[in-house]
């Protein structure tokens, strides 16, 4: 990061010398923001990153226009956002986002967006009765990597990133998991572009993929292709999701006997510390994995979130883990910490979308956003809106203002408690 700042201030020292005018100074900034790598971005505080899909509607096949995404850029620049991240390059949502940010950078110099672009990887016969783990969809998976090369070379100021898959390789991804050796011939692939000079020579290259499927997890993860995607990597890109967890390995959630005195706001601050420890901890498990491999790579975390509603396993009739507040908690707990720590981390995500369980609409899916469908500003960050920085800014029409008409009192009457656990509470 002090590269980074030093390289900037002396840039910005020449335009003096060279000349006071703001046409030379606008020219001075481009010039530094191409300059801007990866490498600078990636667990820079000021440069903080979210996963983002601009989807309106409960079904994909209706992607967001240019001025829709240009809508959602500004909103998010507004609280210093400015790395994002991107699933897939098939849908047109990709290269719209492009073209937004473009024009957005045309017409005022001084913006700045940069993108970790997703490509999607999948099986033979994925999302099938029938999908075979051990081979891929190799013409499907050439096409995504290589529009993916298409856009980092049309926008070589923008894509910082290619990341090789979303959870491509985790097993529970039973419809389309693959082997890492898929992963890592495409990873194999785009480092040779980069040698060859036909991909920007600073363009970081990884895969971002469950923390298990980076060796935090079962002995079934740790195969000798592993071992070398670790190597061929640029940085490792991480998931982790304790909300889930909540359901599925409860062990950290809860109210615990020595808690019992407590407010109850206290006690969900405790169970939510638990869970920001249980995310460190899966973050760890990889790091020490790594290590013992006897490799040094950056880790960032390219997917951590929480749900604000779920009628499902997180809800009311489950482990009561959704809600704005809990939500709250947790966005500022893991951007302190990964900010603390300089690591990037792609909160997921930044607007909701109602397309993922269109057929259930209190499905947790469907609430991740820090803000809903119409724009409006969840908990976790009401005070940007205290503070004006969305001010004149909407989304489809919609100013950006608080949920709950900013009524704390009215939210926390929808918050649960956790449930009440015997024992003692695991990670205080």
């Amino acid at each position: 990061m002090k590269t980074r700042w030093h390289t900037a201030g002396i840039l910005l020292a020449f335009a003096f010398s060279f000349s006071c005018s703001p046409r030379h100074l606008d020219q001075t900034h481009q010039q530094s923001k191409q300059a801007v790598t990866a490498k600078d971005i990636l667990g820079n505080p000021a440069y903080l990153a979210i996963s983002y899909g601009g989807y309106r509607k409960n079904s994909r096949d209706i992607q967001p226009s240019v001025e829709e995404l240009k809508e959602d850029m500004k909103i998010l620049a507004a609280m210093n956002i400015k790395v994002l991240r991107t699933y897939n390059t098939k849908l047109a949502e990709a290269a719209n986002l492009l073209k937004a940010i473009r024009a957005l950078k045309q017409e005022d110099p001084h913006f700045e967006m940069y993108v970790m672009m997703g490509t999607w990887m999948d099986c033979k016969n994925a999302f099938t009765n029938h999908p075979n783990h051990e081979d891929e969809d190799a013409e499907t998976n050439a096409a995504e990597i290589q529009r993916a090369v298409d856009m980092a070379n049309q926008y070589p100021d923008i894509v910082k990133i290619i990341a090789v898959g979303n959870e491509a390789m985790v097993k529970w991804a039973a419809s389309y998991f693959v082997q890492p050796w898929v992963i890592l011939k495409y990873v194999d692939q785009l480092q040779a572009l980069k040698k060859a000079g036909k991909l920007p020579k600073d363009l970081w290259i990884t895969s971002s993929d469950n923390f298990a499927s980076w060796g935090g997890g079962g002995a079934e993860y740790h195969v000798e292709d592993l071992t070398k995607l670790f190597k061929a990597v640029d940085y490792v890109s991480i998931h982790t999701y304790p909300m889930h967890d909540t359901h599925y390995n409860p062990a950290f959630w809860g109210n615990f006997e020595g808690e019992k005195a407590l407010s109850d706001t206290a006690k969900i601050a405790a169970a939510m510390t638990r869970a920001r420890n249980y995310a460190i901890s899966q973050y760890q498990s990889v790091v020490k994995y790594m290590k013992g491999l006897g490799i040094q790579k950056p880790i960032h975390i390219g997917e951590t979130g929480w749900a604000s509603a779920s009628n499902e396993h997180y809800g009311a009739a489950g482990s009561k883990a959704t809600d704005e507040y809990k939500k709250g908690m947790y966005y500022n707990m893991m951007r302190e910490w990964t900010n603390r720590e300089g690591i990037a981390c792609f909160y997921f995500e930044a607007f909701d979308e109602i397309w993922k369980v269109a057929a259930n609409p209190g499905g947790s899916e469907n609430h991740f956003g820090l803000f809903t469908l119409d724009g409006k500003a969840k908990y976790a960050i009401w005070d940007l809106v205290d503070k004006g920085v969305f001010k004149g800014l909407s989304r489809d029409g919609h100013p950006v203002v608080k949920t709950y008409g900013g009524d704390k009192a009215a939210l926390l009457k929808e918050v649960m408690l956790p449930p009440v656990k015997q024992g003692t509470a695991i990670g205080n």
